[in-house]
């Protein structure tokens, strides 16, 4: 990628979608540039600051800590856990891989590595064996943080060299080392991707990326000191941790740590703590709608959903439940939020919006096709895969995400699937989510994905899979939906390639930890 991509312009001019910036930040836009994105240098910086500067300020409520933790005494612990994985032998620049589970210990140990200037390496901590070798053999770290003797069994075979630390490991005590000195341009966070066509692979984000991806966030979102997050996502994954986390402390806002999600948790959550915001994937939004008390999500200033799209009717159903418009957006592990809803003006459903401030968006066939980026938020690269790397980006510095979209005259983009889920049948080009989005209108249908499978005579047919709902049929008849009925749905709503050729009914879809369909195990 082209250093010109990632570098703020001289000025901090915005750049050619400063149009977009201003549907986002309205007059703030106004004097706001790249460089405003970036000033500061790094997250922790920014973070050690603001606890400095109001150390009394509730930042983070968990039940480990019996309530709310503050400011100053954050900064105490992450100074602590910094300091313990010095006496480790962690120096700036090493990988520290955290196999824990969403909570404030979590926190501290990530925050720790930030402020000491080694690098991030968040890991789900449901990975099993293979999975979380994979990961500490891939990234070589210095230091592994399990929460059980059965990981770090795990752990220690695939990298000799890591200190594995677990739930019994005795921890020293904290050397004194300078915090919060690592430059924009240095490595803080490698996440892996999720994984769905192929082993994960490593996206080395600097503190410049994670800075810039956070502030257009802020900036757009209205997000503020006043705000409270009900932060109930994996803080493994970017969602979680990159936006949730990352951006409540960068706002100076407060979070409430859900340990897992629950809607009844989350709804009492809501309540008690007068919140202001939440972040969701759509399968979070389902079961909250069909919650007792759903109706308290109106009381949210904003509801933000991502990570896989949100189906249109479920958007209609949240506002139709509680009278709120959920905000859809589109982000990647390599690039962090590229598109948003804009928090003023109209939220279109099924579509994830405009390009972030900052961020600069084209479609590889001009009104559609593939999506490709370029700006202080994209990641340079995959860690010790040069090849891969030099595959994500143009020969002019974009970067290709893989995913299609359509935009329209306003400039809304509507994810239309991946370029690899890309079904080709007779030599039409069909694309899942919209067959999926007209299967999943029809009553009696939960859930459907749809992928193409070999066919000697059409290339790929269209293959359907389908969760059917209980009871009497929507589509005519006594007992749930069935093909025929599957059949007269698509005749009346799709073009005749389109349509289903194969429907296979299931129990249930299979996907990763943040609902994304594994649409390999359907084929």
């Amino acid at each position: 990628m082209s250093q010109e991509a990632c570098t703020p312009s001289q000025e901090g001019a915005a750049p050619p979608s400063a149009a977009a910036w201003r549907r986002h930040l309205g007059p703030a836009a106004d004097g706001f540039g790249v460089a405003d994105l970036v000033a500061g240098g790094s997250l922790p910086r920014v973070w050690a600051e603001r606890w400095a500067a109001e150390p009394g300020r509730r930042v983070l409520w968990a039940a480990e800590a019996g309530g709310w933790v503050t400011a100053g005494e954050l900064e105490e612990r992450t100074r602590r856990r910094a300091g313990q994985l010095a006496a480790l032998g962690v120096g700036p620049g090493d990988r520290v891989l955290s196999c824990l589970p969403s909570s404030l210990e979590l926190v501290e140990w990530h925050v720790g590595a930030l402020r000491l200037g080694a690098v991030a390496v968040p890991a789900n901590p449901a990975y099993r064996e293979r999975e979380l070798a994979h990961v500490v053999a891939d990234a070589e770290p210095a230091a592994v943080l399990v929460p059980d003797a059965e990981r770090a069994t795990w752990a220690a075979p695939a990298h000799p060299g890591a200190t594995v630390v677990g739930p019994d490991t005795p921890r020293p005590d904290p050397a004194d080392v300078p915090l919060d000195r690592a430059g924009p341009d240095a490595p803080a966070l490698l996440p892996y991707t999720s994984g769905t066509t192929g082993a994960p692979k490593g996206a080395l984000l600097t503190h410049a990326n994670l800075l810039a991806g956070v502030r257009a966030l802020v900036a757009a979102w209205r997000w503020s000191p006043d705000d409270v997050l009900v932060l109930a996502l994996p803080l493994f994954h970017m969602h979680g941790l990159g936006v949730g986390l990352h951006g409540t402390l960068t706002a100076g806002a407060a979070a409430v740590l859900q340990p897992s999600f629950d809607a009844a948790a989350v709804l009492d959550a809501v309540a008690e703590h007068r919140a202001t915001l939440f972040f969701g994937v759509p399968t979070m939004y389902a079961r909250l709608v069909a919650a007792d008390g759903a109706v308290a999500l109106g009381v949210l200033r904003l509801c933000v959903s991502g990570s896989a799209p949100l189906p249109s009717d479920l958007h209609r159903r949240v506002e139709e439940v509680s009278g709120q418009r959920v905000l859809e957006r589109y982000g990647m592990t390599e690039t962090l939020m590229n598109l948003s809803n804009p928090y003023d003006g109209e939220r279109r459903p099924g579509t994830v919006g405009l390009p972030l401030p900052g961020v600069e968006v084209r479609l590889s066939e001009g009104d559609h096709g593939e999506i490709e980026l370029r700006g202080p938020n994209v990641f340079a690269g995959y860690w010790r895969r040069p090849e891969a790397t030099a595959e994500a980006f143009t020969a002019d510095g974009w970067f290709r995400t893989g995913d299609l979209a359509e935009v329209d005259a306003d400039g809304y983009h509507r994810i239309v699937g991946r370029s690899k889920e890309l079904i080709i049948s007779g030599g039409y080009n069909v694309y899942p989510r919209e067959v999926e989005e007209a299967l999943a209108e029809l009553p009696g249908v939960r859930e459907a994905a749809v992928v193409g499978t070999p066919s000697p005579e059409w290339g790929e047919v269209v293959t359907a899979f389908v969760v059917r709902e209980p009871g009497p049929a929507g589509g005519g008849g006594d007992g749930p939906v069935d093909a025929a009925a599957i059949e007269r749905w698509c005749a009346e709503r799709l073009a005749p390639y389109k349509r289903p050729r194969l429907i296979r009914f299931v129990e249930s879809l299979p996907r990763n930890a943040l609902g994304k369909v594994l649409r390999d195990q359907l084929r």
